[in-house]
């Protein structure tokens, strides 16, 4: 029968011989806005296979997220929608100075489930339909965009009655899906991998770039997943998951 001695010299042998990936494994919470759900998804997949430690992903918009964070949430990365709440917590004192930096750029699309109802502009203009959706444009960066580009085509006044609002991208999603409105403004990462329906991927002049940056917060200062993350988020691994998603980056287009 094995003694007490052998078997936790046993256990120490068996410690050490853990890869260190597995041995140092560690995680870190972050916050991530609903539009970047799938990619986020992925990298963080790819990030613990590679690492062994795990992001551990929470899911809401930019300004909800933000409100979270400002009440003690316990959050130690910022994955916005936006380049202005990454910034806001750096002088708000709520992320650290310098850790700032472009992870995405969206794109947003006008799209329907209905194969014959978006053909461009013209559907806005038609406005021949009951119901489109957007994400709050108050605390949704994607429904600022969607806003916006209504404005710069001249019918925003004429379709805000016709306008159902998510609390974000992904509910002005859930919308659209399942029937609630007949076509939405969407972020293209969300319909990248789907042909269904029809789109109308909105020129980019119409709206000002969202720019989607990330920030390490001050809950993450002293986490070494926390920059580990944000370092991969960085790299070309990461890179590749975000451009397959329909983002740019920084690097590319």
């Amino acid at each position: 029968m094995m003694s007490l001695r052998s078997l936790a010299a046993g256990l120490v042998v068996a410690a050490i011989s853990l890869p260190a990936s597995m041995a140092a494994a560690a995680e870190t919470n972050v916050a991530v806005a609903a539009n970047f759900t799938e990619a986020a998804k992925e990298i963080a997949a790819a990030f613990k296979e590679k690492t062994g430690d795990e992001a551990a992903l929470s899911f809401g918009s930019t300004g909800q997220l933000y409100t979270q964070i400002s009440q003690d949430a316990p959050f130690e990365v910022f994955l916005a929608a936006d380049d202005e709440r990454p910034a806001k917590a750096v002088s708000e004192g709520y992320a650290v100075e310098g850790s700032a930096f472009t992870y995405a750029i969206g794109k947003i699309v006008l799209w329907s489930t209905d194969a014959d109802l978006v053909s461009g502009e013209d559907t806005l203009r038609s406005g021949d339909f009951n119901k489109i959706s957007i994400a709050n444009p108050t605390t949704a960066p994607y429904g600022a965009a969607a806003v916006e580009t209504m404005k710069a085509l001249g019918v925003y006044d004429d379709l805000e009655p016709k306008i159902v609002q998510g609390n974000n991208i992904a509910q002005a999603f859930q919308f659209v899906q399942t029937g609630n409105a007949e076509l939405g403004f969407v972020a293209l990462s969300q319909i990248a991998a789907n042909s269904e329906g029809s789109r109308w991927e909105v020129p980019v002049d119409l709206y000002t770039p969202i720019k989607q940056d990330a920030v390490l917060l001050k809950k993450g200062e002293e986490s070494a997943a926390a920059k580990a993350f944000l370092d991969f988020l960085k790299g070309p691994e990461a890179g590749a998951i975000i451009e397959k998603y329909g983002y740019g980056t920084a690097a590319g287009s």
